[in-house]
């Protein structure tokens, strides 16, 4: 593991890293604040439903990811990376600039916009940034950039949210926050202006500017590459089992562990921390090569975790008054706790042996003139899962009246079907992928 944190003695890698961890940093410190603005002040003002507009901004967020993520490849693919990421990153000083105006005149709308546009700029920068990594990275070195961008994603996700947290707590808090992500985007755009110098795999292409019939025809390209396409339903899934997850968390929190915000936060902490481990090691347990070996213990630990919680959840007899809610240290000391906790923090663990082989896979298999596009591709699917994510949960609770811990039960039992189907369809088309590209170091 020591070797792999030697990467950030290099700008090709270091550079784009911080690129990254400050874009991610800054999405989730714009989204939860504006949630939490629209869950306290905003529908009160507006006269809203809290989870409507909660819902809402989810889609803004997301929507972009199915409008532009195919286009977004083939900008990716044509043009220079590093002068690319600079503009990007100057657009979203830009959209962190309408930003404030939106929360410091309280200009819900404004809001709105901002997120869409975030939403926006994340999308062009996901296929640069993972296609970047195959073209910077020597082979040996890719899997553990994997590792490191992952747990770099984790942590800026779960940071974000706490800076968030504190930031609206604080007096003129609307203040805080526009200060806070222009100055998390300036320091990305600062960031971005050390990304090496980094040639366009096709220069050559003619970008087609229709979003609609370019989605469909990197649909159909990735389609016609099996193994990358079954890849990218993997990389999906985990975006789909995470969310399912994640979004539960703060009402499980709450509901059945009588918990406070603070245990929200400890909860996501131990969920991230695991995801991060989980993926730096994937470098050590595969003596740096591009390999699935690990992906079944990925598969069959977010299973066994997913059921444990449910046990370990439904166990669970909480001696606690109506509405008191109970801090990190009182639930500590609390019998069966510790088991909810392990169970998180396994469930992140498992997740990152999962997804780092399945993302070095999809960039080393890749074709090099394509790349970008099927980063492209796979964010297109991405957002289809997160979406289906969120009807699946409303269909188990709402529809079917089934509890939370009800809800990671059948979610880990579908998490084993899918698992098994996943593995036995890439065993079946990785030798194909493997002389495709002229590289038999996976499996």
């Amino acid at each position: 593991m020591a070797n792999q944190f030697q990467l950030f003695k290099h700008r090709r890698f270091s550079a784009m890293f911080f690129t990254q961890f400050l874009g991610a940093f800054n999405d989730n410190i714009f989204k939860q604040a504006l949630i939490l603005v629209l869950t306290y002040t905003a529908a009160s003002q507006l006269g809203m439903e809290v989870s409507i507009l909660n819902n809402l901004a989810a889609m803004l967020f997301i929507l972009p990811y199915f409008l532009f993520s195919a286009l977004a490849g083939q900008i990716a693919d044509k043009f220079e990376k590093s002068k690319l990421t600079q503009f990007i990153k100057l657009l979203e000083l830009v959209i962190m600039a309408v930003a404030a105006v939106g929360f410091v005149f309280e200009w819900y709308v404004l809001l709105f916009v901002a997120l869409f546009l975030m939403g926006t700029h994340s999308t062009f920068f996901g296929p640069i940034k993972y296609a970047y990594l195959p073209q910077a990275m020597k082979e040996n070195e890719l899997v553990g950039a994997n590792g490191l961008f992952q747990m770099g994603t984790s942590l800026a996700i779960l940071l974000g949210m706490i800076v968030a947290g504190v930031l609206t707590q604080l007096s003129a808090s609307l203040y805080w926050i526009s200060a806070t992500v222009l100055l998390v985007a300036m320091l990305g755009y600062l960031a971005a202006r050390y990304i090496p110098l980094m040639p366009a795999m096709q220069p050559a292409l003619t970008i087609n500017w229709n979003i609609f019939t370019t989605s469909l025809s990197t649909v159909r390209y990735l389609y016609s590459l099996p193994f990358l396409f079954f890849v990218i339903l993997g990389n999906s899934w985990f975006w789909f089992y995470g969310a399912t997850f994640l979004t539960q968390t703060p009402e499980f929190s709450k509901v059945i562990l009588h918990g406070d915000e603070s245990v929200v936060i400890f909860l996501l902490t131990l969920f991230s921390v695991g995801v991060s481990i989980g993926s730096l090691l994937c470098k050590s347990l595969t003596k740096n090569q591009v390999s699935l070996r690990l992906l079944p213990f990925g598969i069959a630990g977010l299973s066994i975790f997913a059921v444990d919680l449910y046990w370990s959840l439904s166990s669970l007899n909480m001696a606690v008054a109506d509405g008191t809610l109970l801090g990190i240290g009182e639930l500590v000391g609390m019998s069966g706790t510790w088991r909810v906790f392990a169970d998180l923090f396994f469930l992140g663990f498992s997740g990152g042996l999962y997804i780092v082989p399945l993302y070095a896979s999809m960039q080393a298999y890749a074709p090099k003139s394509h790349r970008a596009r099927i980063v492209g591709a796979n964010n297109i699917f991405n957002a289809i899962f997160m979406v289906t994510s969120a009807i699946f949960s409303i269909v188990i609770l709402n529809t079917l009246g089934l509890t939370l811990p009800q809800l990671f039960l059948v979610t880990g039992l579908l998490n084993i079907v899918f698992g098994v189907f996943l593995y036995i369809k890439l065993h079946k088309h990785i030798k194909a992928a493997v002389i495709q590209t002229h590289d038999a170091s996976v499996l």
